[in-house]
């Protein structure tokens, strides 16, 4: 059989020798046309208004109809055959001009009586046999390629046919209005709001929806078609017998309502019910009262209907929210729920969706508890792929999984998951981000456990978030801690109200990593440590603090990553103490709320002046290669004010996470010696540390004078490719854009280089003089 190839014939014009030329990729199907359609404005055809061609193989009159919407006058012959019950765009022209619809396939895809000669071939073989005895009338013109996409069945690989079968509908415009007003008056939001667009975009422009289905699994149409008793020649497929379909709730009604039709008794009846089950779609727009005992008012639909939240995927908005929302309001006056949560949808790395035909899918059981390749291979070998689907798949996955995939646990996947919500309508799921966060997972675990070491000799109470705010012992480290978790708190709650869950993650993430491992674990190490009597105030104060800001940054992460948290939160050192208040589980207790009386911009502001600078020290001894064991001089010189107060209140912890011996702010300009590294940190703020006996200058010059030659090599050949003949002619703009900003990156590392050479050897000559 041919497939591809763009089949031209004519057509007799009625009462005339002239022929009327047309052309399809389905020959078969020009037995059931019923017009040829040209432009209203082509002047070839301008004489053919309202006349008619004639069918060649059974004589019926085929009107010439002019349409400007289907037909391009300047593709083929401009004239175009009319198929109604064959083709999308022909129903839609059939419509317009009120043409016959003549079915010309069976279901099995054999000709039917509409056929003439042909009926009983299969449709391929008529298709050859159409041309055959085209031929022989004199009105076979030719054929050409024509590329084509053919519908294939997902099942059975079969090529799919259009053509029109008697369906039940359901008029769905008062519905779609209710429900596109509910959106519009605030009745029930969608979240995201961008996503409105698209529900008024389908619901705007409603269709009928066809709600019948010809399978075998799904609820009943409940419709009969009734006849009398011994009546022929009344089929139940003719629409002028539409009368004769009787819907019902059940035989009962339906016996009862094809009396009334018929105008005779029960026992003169006969009623077949329709085979046809709905549309799945239908029936799971019934779900959120049906399941609760509707139509009967029982005690469940009082208690659970309407519901309050639905969290659902973008592609199924309008198939099963937007039914649900029609058919709440018609059913049962109400709305199902008051707010629609649209969650993104996962792909894979390279932005495609996850299919089994492309053998894409990751499993999460797969993530949660980690697999091997060979594992992953022997899926696509277990399937139903076809072999080159398979070959390609496993290429795919050898490459994004070639050890695997890792076990990750649950909590990082759902963490990763969260993270990727800010992306919006798509997820483009990347391993090597889960695994990230399962690093996260072991980062928390670990500095929760070193953490507990400073709590091992703490007391919790009940209360111990009063106590210590009214304590007057905080340091302003402390303040600084518990005004973050205040902040924390209010972010997370404030994205969890709003759905903006990426949010939430990434706050809850940034106050674990950030303000408390990365400062104040840090800061409270010298603290702790120190159990002298003249330290007590503040170890305790310390400790208490950093209780709280685990316990409560172990709550807000939760809902996010359910089991270490929990696993955690039972080994904080008070459980069980804590009085009638404390809950068995992490799960029970109350989620961490925002105390403003308790959030502390003041030292907010003075730790980020005191960072910076400790930023600044930290820079200063990896420039000049200080070891970790040797303690610096720093001198500060800041404006006078909060920065200044902000930095003198701080020293000590200048002093624990710079590694300093000393700390000088704003001393005498002669007291600084000239052997000094030097940062700016902002216009009021400046931070110099002495390195005097601290740099072996002769051996960094040599470190650099190595790095500047191993430079100058490639920097030499990029030059000499650009300066060669026929660059400017011969290289495209976009690799020539790209040499250039390579060339300036090598020629700014040799000018950075030349720079810290030079500094070293001033260094140098400040020290032996």
């Amino acid at each position: 059989y041919e497939f591809g190839v763009l089949t031209s014939f004519a057509y007799p014009i009625e009462d005339s020798d002239e022929k009327l030329i047309v052309a399809t990729t389905r020959l078969e199907t020009m037995l059931g046309d019923t017009a040829v359609a040209i432009h209203p404005e082509d002047t070839r055809y301008k004489h053919l208004h309202g006349k008619h061609v004639v069918h060649p193989f059974n004589g019926r009159k085929i009107p010439i109809v002019c349409d400007a919407e289907l037909v391009d006058m300047a593709f083929g012959t401009g004239a175009v055959k009319i198929t109604p019950a064959h083709d999308p765009n022909d129903y839609e022209c059939g419509k317009r001009h009120k043409l016959e619809f003549i079915t010309v396939l069976t279901p099995e895809g054999a000709i039917n009586n509409n056929g003439s000669q042909f009926e009983g071939m299969m449709r391929y073989d008529a298709r050859i046999a159409v041309e055959e005895a085209l031929m022989e009338k004199g009105l076979y013109i030719g054929k050409e390629p024509n590329k084509m996409r053919l519908g294939l069945c997902s099942r059975s690989g079969d090529i799919l046919e259009p053509m029109i079968t008697p369906q039940w509908y359901v008029n769905c415009n008062g519905m779609a209005k209710r429900a596109t007003d509910a959106v519009r008056n605030g009745e029930l939001k969608i979240v995201p709001e961008e996503h409105e667009k698209t529900w008024f975009q389908w619901l705007d422009n409603i269709r009928d929806w066809c709600v019948s289905r010809q399978l075998w699994w799904g609820h009943q149409i409940p419709a009969w078609f009734a006849t009398k008793k011994g009546e022929e020649g009344v089929s139940k497929l003719d629409m002028n017998n539409n009368d004769r379909w009787i819907v019902a709730r059940n035989e009962e009604e339906a016996y009862t309502k094809a009396e009334k039709v018929l105008g005779c008794t029960r026992d003169e009846i006969d009623l077949e019910r329709d085979e046809d089950v709905l549309d799945t779609w239908f029936s799971s727009g019934l779900f959120p009262f049906s399941v609760m005992g509707w139509p009967e008012q029982t005690d469940d639909l009082k208690a659970f209907y309407p519901t309050s939240l639905l969290e659902t995927g973008l592609d199924i908005l309008f198939f099963w929210v937007a039914r649900m929302v029609m058919m709440g309001l018609q059913l049962t006056d109400t709305l199902p729920f008051h707010t629609v949560y649209l969650h993104a949808m996962v792909r894979d790395k390279e932005g495609r969706k996850m299919s089994k035909s492309l053998g894409n899918v990751i499993d999460p059981l797969e993530v949660i508890s980690g697999c091997t390749l060979e594992h992953l291979l022997s899926k696509l070998d277990g399937g139903n792929l076809p072999p080159k689907e398979v070959a390609r798949a496993k290429k795919d996955q050898a490459e994004d999984f070639p050890e695997g995939i890792p076990e990750c646990g649950s909590d990082a996947l759902r963490f990763g998951l969260l993270a990727y919500t800010v992306q919006g309508r798509d997820v483009n799921m990347d391993m090597k981000r889960v695994v990230g966060y399962r690093l996260f997972c072991n980062k928390l675990w670990n500095a929760t456990k070193f953490a507990l070491q400073f709590v091992s000799d703490f007391q919790p109470t009940a209360n111990i978030l009063d106590e210590l705010m009214s304590s007057g012992k905080m340091a302003l480290r402390d303040k600084f801690m518990i005004s973050r978790l205040m902040a924390c708190c209010d972010t997370v709650n404030t994205c969890f109200q709003n759905y903006k869950f990426g949010d939430a993650q990434a706050a809850s993430y940034a106050y674990w990593m950030n303000d408390l491992c990365d400062v104040y674990l840090e800061l409270i190490k010298p603290v702790i440590k120190d159990t002298s009597e003249e330290n007590k105030d503040s170890r305790w104060a310390a400790q208490a603090t950093l209780w709280i800001a685990l316990e409560a940054g172990l709550r807000i992460l939760h809902p996010m990553m359910p089991f270490v948290t929990e696993e955690l939160w039972q080994r904080l050192p008070g459980r069980g103490t804590l009085g009638e208040s404390e809950t068995e589980s992490i799960m029970l207790a109350q989620f961490p709320l925002c105390n403003e009386a308790y959030s502390n911009p003041g030292s907010e502001q003075s730790m980020e002046t005191t960072m910076n600078v400790i930023k600044a020290c930290r820079s200063l001894r990896q420039q000049y290669n200080i070891a970790n064991k040797v303690s610096t001089c720093f001198f500060v010189k800041v404006a006078s004010g909060q920065p200044e107060d902000s930095i003198k209140s701080q020293i000590d912890d200048i002093k624990t996470l710079g590694r300093a011996s000393v700390v000088d702010v704003n001393i005498d300009e002669d007291s600084i010696p000239k052997s000094v590294g030097i940062v700016v940190v902002d216009e009021t703020t400046t931070v110099l540390m002495d390195i005097k006996g601290l740099v072996d200058y002769a051996a960094e010059i040599k470190k650099l004078q190595k790095q500047l030659t191993k430079n100058a090599n490639p920097l030499g050949q990029l030059e000499k490719k650009i300066a060669a003949p026929g660059y400017e002619e011969n290289v495209s703009d976009d690799i020539k854009a790209k040499n250039l900003e390579n060339l300036n990156g090598l020629k700014k590392k040799a000018a950075d280089i030349e720079e810290a050479i030079a500094n070293f050897k001033a260094l140098e000559e400040l020290e032996k003089n």
